[in-house]
Order: structure tokens, then C-alpha cells, then sequence
């Protein structure tokens, strides 16, 4: 059966490496995207907090009207725009 091939005795050198495995996995949840946090920094910058501002007055604007076609699409995307171009210039020297 193949059943009983899989089974293991306390001890076997894959029950080792099931636990060296196990220790990997947790390591590795530890790890931080350096992209995020680049992202964070760069929408603390003045450039990027006009523009997050410009969004959030546009996203209030349509949030309080009950009817309207309006979106915030030209906002949402210049704010993006500004984020990206300086997590452009900083991404890359973090990168090994």
C-alpha cells in the first residue's frame, strides 16, 4: 500500500527536513516588500500629498452626492502617476 510506504518514524532525516522546511516558511512571512515600502515613503512626499489630496476632496465630492456620473479616474490616476515616478527613481537601489 502506499500508504505505508509514507509513513515515518520519529526521527527520519525527512522529518528533518519537513522542519527545516517549516522554519523556511516562517522566515520568509517576515520578509517586507521593499515596494511597499518605498510606496509609503514616496506618498509622504509634498509632490505625491497634493495630489492624494486632490483624490480624497474628489472621492468626498462624489461620496455626499447620492446621484451623479461623475469619478474620480483623472485624480485617482495623476496621484498613481506621481507615486510611481518617485518609487521609480528609488526601487531599483534596493533591488540585489
Amino acid at each position: 500500500m502506499v500508504f505505508e510506504k509514507k509513513m515515518l518514524k520519529h526521527g527520519d532525516p525527512e522529518d528533518e527536513e519537513e522542519e527545516a522546511a517549516e522554519e523556511e516558511e516562517e522566515e520568509e512571512e517576515d520578509m517586507v516588500d521593499p515596494l511597499e515600502t518605498i510606496r509609503a515613503k514616496c506618498e509622504e512626499t509634498e509632490h505625491c500629498v497634493h495630489y492624494k489630496e486632490r483624490l480624497e476632496v474628489c472621492e468626498a465630492r462624489v461620496n455626499s452626492r447620492s446621484d451623479t456620473t461623475e469619478e474620480c479616474t483623472e485624480e485617482l490616476f495623476d496621484f498613481l502617476h506621481a507615486r510611481d515616478h518617485c518609487v521609480a527613481h528609488k526601487l531599483f537601489h534596493n533591488v540585489k
